[in-house]
């Protein structure tokens, strides 16, 4: 297994993610919840919101996937999870749903490949996981999120 090398922000998500775990035992919602905070918590204060939070998605979620994989968690549940909370911390704090949710996505990718797991899974439960927060978020706003994935993301038909 190949490890990858984690920002301050990917560090502090796979400790927030590795205690949540640990302390629930319930890994999709555990992952849900602390992405979402530490997405929430990092663009805390930042007078570029949108562009914060796309630029801390990525970093979040391949902190979520390093933790799961890490814990011996099921890395399909790990990233459509971390993948959700990062959207819904997004609509949050206001910033663009969509292009988080593409900065998400291709984090799980990577994620995925670092860590040497199927990254058509990671695709497919990435995609999934956005689409699934932007649905909580409202019907336009999964409309959009399916609309930009379909373009943003090769391979996969969401």
């Amino acid at each position: 297994m190949v490890k990858q090398e984690l920002s301050k922000i990917g560090r502090t998500a796979k400790w927030a993610i590795t205690g949540a775990i640990k302390g629930t035992g319930e890994t999709a919602a555990s992952i849900v919840s602390a992405t979402s905070d530490v997405l929430k918590t990092t663009i805390e204060g930042v007078a570029q919101v949108a562009v914060a939070a796309e630029q801390a998605a990525g970093q979040i979620v391949s902190g979520a996937v390093e933790a799961a994989s890490d814990a011996g968690e099921d890395i399909g549940v790990a990233v459509k999870s971390a993948v959700k909370g990062v959207v819904k911390g997004a609509s949050d704090v206001g910033a663009d749903v969509c292009k988080t949710a593409v900065a998400a996505v291709d984090g799980a990718i990577k994620a995925a490949g670092d860590i040497g797991a199927d990254t058509a899974k990671a695709i497919e439960n990435a995609t999934t996981g956005a689409i699934e927060a932007a649905e909580e978020i409202g019907s336009d706003t999964a409309e959009a999120v399916r609309s930009v994935l379909k373009t943003a993301v090769k391979g996969k038909d969401t």
